[in-house]
């Protein structure tokens, strides 16, 4: 059971992961975070991680290192907030460092869970749903752009008693709940960010001014209708995902009505969220990878796998690997070649 003598850690100094550790630490817990480049290592140690937004605005002075292997070690907690391109050779340079009963919550977008404990054992993996949103504005420099949870839960499906410490510490950073259906829980997330990370790749615009677009919100329901194909092929019972949006009963129904209930429902979540702008778009101007593998790529290698066609999802995989590799624009009216595979 996890106290205040625990060395915990944080590996990945992104929005998402600068953020948790700052608010993990300005609650009085101790931490350590991993932050990849040098320059943003010594500035975290001098100056902190400075926030903004919704939240407020905070400056947090934590260690810092630049490499895993820096680490104050044995490890009895880790959360892991690289991307999820990196996230396995971050978890094979953590596990000398980790205790036999240590936890590594995984932070990334996409299912990278079954891969992690290959490397880690199931036993170690927590998974974790992150349903907020921020933005990488400068190294140290980040904005809570939307307030939501965290869901994490034992990738076995099972209950565990280790979780509520977890819970207690992440709920300084957002509200947090346990599920017994995490992987139910994470595929959700992992439909939503198939629409909104990868579109707005392709769009590069926010998600308020995608959603305005009827021809995105039309790929956004094929995405889905996809998404879940596979979902009911891979037996995972989906849950409601981001804005609780119960994916079953949104893609229940034909004609022009159920139609028209379905972009007014997603009108109505872009404009709730429009100043999100996707962890992919903000890779794509920083000159790095997307997830995109793990994201689409994910439902397209599991539907090739059980026979369940996911033609607009291969097809939003090509684009953005394009766009990664300076072959396609972003733009708008990319769309309308994803809306001839729908």
């Amino acid at each position: 059971m996890l106290n205040e003598a625990n060395r915990i850690a944080m590996i990945g100094a992104g929005a998402i992961g600068g953020i948790t550790a700052a608010l993990i630490r300005e609650s009085g817990r101790d931490l350590e975070i991993v932050c990849k480049h040098q320059a943003l290592t010594d500035k975290i140690n001098g100056q902190g991680i400075h926030i903004t937004g919704i939240k407020g605005e905070h400056r947090v002075r934590l260690r810092a290192v630049k490499e895993i292997a820096d680490l104050s070690g044995p490890l009895d907690l880790v959360y892991l907030a690289t991307k999820a391109t990196e996230c396995l050779a971050a978890a094979r340079n953590l596990r000398p460092l980790l205790k036999a009963d240590a936890m590594v919550v995984s932070l990334q977008n996409g299912i990278c869970e079954p891969a992690l404990a290959q490397v880690l054992g199931k036993e170690r993996v927590i998974g974790c749903v992150v349903g907020w949103g921020a933005s990488h504005n400068a190294p140290a420099e980040l904005e809570v752009t939307s307030n939501g949870e965290f869901v994490i839960g034992n990738i076995a499906d099972l209950p565990d008693e280790r979780l509520a410490p977890i819970r207690q510490m992440l709920d300084r950073v957002m509200p947090t709940r346990i599920s017994c259906n995490i992987m139910g829980e994470l595929y959700a997330k992992l439909i939503i960010n198939g629409c909104i990370n990868s579109l707005g790749v392709i769009g590069g615009v926010r998600l308020g001014r995608l959603l305005a677009d009827r021809r995105i919100r039309t790929v956004f329901i094929a995405i889905m209708r996809e998404a879940m194909a596979v979902a009911a092929a891979m037996q995972i019972k989906v849950e409601p995902g981001a804005a609780r949006l119960d994916y079953a009963a949104f893609l229940r129904g034909r004609g022009p009505l159920a139609d028209l209930r379905r972009h007014l429902t997603l009108r109505l979540i872009g404009f709730k969220y429009r100043r999100i702008k996707s962890s992919s778009l903000q890779s794509i101007e920083r000159g790095r990878r997307t997830e995109i593998d793990f994201l689409n790529g994910y439902i397209c290698d599991r539907g090739k796998e059980l026979g369940v066609p996911t033609p607009v999802n291969d097809a939003v995989r090509a684009m953005v690997l394009k766009i990664e590799a300076n072959q396609r624009p972003m733009g708008l009216d990319n769309v309308n070649e994803l809306l001839k595979a729908s």
